[in-house]
């Protein structure tokens, strides 16, 4: 071969290695973490992951083809949501979906650069896990699940559907900033209804039923279930409590009324694990976190079960019923 051809040759070579490299970085498989709050066997927590995954095949992403997603179910444990977003972590993924506010804090401990998409997540300003909602500023951004404003809905809707109530326990998570921030919301609204308020902070089953036991032991109680991990974990024992004790209940999700509760309101907690996976599909191409605005809820439903209220001697207004999404009888 000629010198002039050999040469020619060897540029043409070294041009084409950008092109080469490009194609094997698009075409090597990704790879998405994905921290659920919820247990591996929870309905809700499946349909909720079943919802991001099926978003991401409409985007072109398919697990075992061209990405791989690692999961990690942490059953509202906060040593398994430490341990879990360590595992996470050190798998070096391209980025991680977090399922809930707990889950967000354990992994911002375990890493500062790699990206997160967060639902489920109330006040992450407040938290600190992003700068502000508009230019979150760093490795986070995602999708809330509620304003604390909305909170105080609770205490009304329980005053609608159990008007006696004169006193409410307030279950919450004292231990992430949104169950101090509920409590905060429920606690403005209060003197208005004339409802005196008892928090009643949520670790573990046997305290929380000692604490609603003892509560319940005087008259015209009603009771409010915030958001948080724990009381997701514990949802069939807190719903076995009210009805024991005939205590008219609020919930902050509709699991709890299908599995029996009174009435809920709450964001839509599936429809933002479809809008994540939006996200996530444009992280892998190359956008940061830190650009993606945090998106707020864009549904809340109002459910009802109107068998409980039969059993808890409860005559349901026909203006709520009106306005609820779902009804179950």
């Amino acid at each position: 071969m000629r010198r002039r051809d050999l040469i020619k040759g060897f540029v043409g070579s070294v041009a084409a290695w950008p092109t080469v490299t490009r194609a094997q970085q698009r075409d090597r498989l990704r790879r998405i973490g994905v921290l659920m709050a919820l247990a591996a066997d929870d309905p809700t927590g499946q349909a909720r992951f079943v919802a991001f995954v099926q978003a991401l095949q409409e985007l072109g992403w398919t697990d075992g083809r061209n990405v791989r997603i690692d999961t990690r179910w942490a059953a509202g444990d906060a040593e398994r949501f430490r341990r879990y977003a360590a595992e996470l972590v050190a798998l070096t993924p391209d980025v991680i979906l977090a399922s809930g506010g707990t889950g967000v804090g354990a992994l911002l401990q375990a890493s500062r650069t790699v990206p997160i998409v967060f639902t489920q997540t109330q006040d992450p300003v407040g938290a600190g896990y992003v700068d502000s909602l508009a230019l979150p500023g760093g490795n986070t951004t995602g999708f809330t699940n509620a304003e604390y404003g909305a909170s105080g809905k609770y205490l009304e809707l329980l005053k609608e559907i159990a008007p006696r109530v004169a006193r409410a326990a307030v279950l919450r998570d004292p231990t992430v900033p949104q169950g101090i921030g509920q409590f905060g919301a429920i606690q403005a609204v209060a003197p208005s209804l004339g409802v005196e308020l008892r928090p009643i902070d949520v670790h573990d089953a046997s305290e929380m039923e000692r604490a609603v036991t003892a509560f319940a032991r005087s008259a015209n109680g009603g009771l409010i279930v915030t958001g948080s991990s724990l009381t997701a974990l514990h949802r069939d024992l807190i719903i076995t409590l009210a009805a024991r004790h005939k205590l008219p209940a609020v919930y902050w999700e509709r699991f709890f009324v299908i599995n029996g509760g009174l009435i809920s309101y709450g964001a839509d907690s599936i429809d933002p694990h479809r809008r994540a996976a939006g996200y996530v599909d444009r992280i892998l191409k190359g956008e940061k976190p830190a650009d993606l605005p945090v998106q707020a809820p864009v549904k809340y439903e109002l459910a009802m079960n109107l068998k409980t209220a039969k059993a808890l001697g409860l005559s349901v207004p026909q203006s709520l019923l009106a306005r609820a999404d779902e009804v179950i009888e």
